[in-house]
């Protein structure tokens, strides 16, 4: 784990250093995700929380995908396709 000191300039942007940035992958150009939880800040890459988010709903894109498989796929309910 690093840590360095920055200061914020009066347009309120900070500089992340070199050595962070090379650590966490962050090149020019790429787009970062900054996150409040109180007096904490979070900044991480975009990708990475998107590539996260995607994982965190494939279970239960899965689970939902089963579930109505289960539902729709009833028997008993073949009656209302002819109505």
């Amino acid at each position: 784990m690093l840590a360095r000191k920055v200061r914020v300039s009066d347009k309120g942007q900070v500089a992340i250093p070199i050595d962070i940035r090379r650590d966490a992958g962050i090149r020019t150009g790429d787009d970062l995700i900054l996150i409040q939880a109180g007096d904490k800040i979070l900044l991480e890459k975009s990708e990475k929380i998107a590539k996260r988010i995607k994982d965190d709903f494939s279970d239960l894109l899965k689970h939902s995908e089963k579930t109505a498989k289960k539902l729709w796929g009833s028997k008993a309910d073949d009656i209302w396709d002819s109505v």
